[in-house]
């Protein structure tokens, strides 16, 4: 069904970018072997070789509202940039239109104010081009290596701490999450390595303290199923530290 999916949204993507297309691809957990249909949402990446007018935009926004509706649980996440970002890589890297369940709403209220506003900068795109080219899978399009520029390490850490910099507050919003979010930046922090969540976590428990490894452990068997995860406080926001 997901890849009956996927084929859905490429050949969707190629038929309104046409010739200015040069790729879509899928990277996140649905490409590092950890997908939960309950939890995970699917990230795509399109590179374009130019910005899409407005009219392209909405028309594009518009196939996606629908498709949201058959994806996972938690939706479809997606960036759209243009290959001059990528390549070489920019940081922050910046994005031509992005999509996600958050905004999902502000797109219904105001479709062509969306696409007209939803331009920037996004830190975040130096982790997904990172997970993108050790991970990722090629919907439609060039290869990875030929369209993305390695991303440098110290984009790609200020990425990661960007994300992480308010854990001690988050981690009690969304353990589950951030716990193992942590173990894989841990990870990078001290071996460099670039890890999904479910990998984050065995590592943790590895290199981790040891009066850690019962929230890393329940973290990892709620990523599993569709338990949620009850945490102490105290100790949850001691390891966020």
């Amino acid at each position: 069904m997901l890849c009956d999916f996927l084929t859905h949204f490429a050949r969707m993507s190629q038929g309104l970018f046409r010739d200015n297309l040069i790729g879509v691809y899928l990277h996140g957990s649905l490409t590092m072997g950890c997908f939960n249909p309950e939890k995970s949402d699917i990230d795509l990446l399109l590179v374009v070789e130019t910005e899409p007018t407005d009219t392209e935009k909405l028309a594009f926004m518009q196939e996606v509202a629908f498709l949201s509706e058959e994806a996972p649980a938690k939706g479809l996440e997606l960036s759209v940039v243009t290959r001059d970002a990528v390549k070489p890589f920019q940081y922050p890297t910046p994005y031509v239109l992005h999509f996600s369940p958050m905004h999902a709403d502000w797109f219904q209220r105001d479709p062509v104010g969306y696409v007209e506003l939803m331009k920037g900068e996004d830190p975040d795109l130096a982790a997904h081009c990172t997970i993108l080219r050790q991970y990722g899978v090629v919907l439609y399009g060039t290869s990875i290596a030929s369209t993305f520029d390695p991303v440098p390490k110290a984009a790609y850490l200020d990425s990661i701490w960007q994300d992480v910099q308010g854990a001690q507050e988050d981690i009690l919003l969304d353990p589950l999450y951030i716990t193992l979010n942590l173990c894989r930046v841990a990870a990078f922090v001290q071996e460099g390595l670039v890890l999904s969540k479910r990998e984050g976590g065995r590592w943790g428990l590895n290199h981790l303290p040891e009066r850690y490894h019962g929230l890393i452990r329940q973290a990892l068997a709620c990523y599993a199923t569709n338990e949620a995860l009850t945490v102490d406080p105290c100790l949850t926001t001691d390891f966020a530290a």
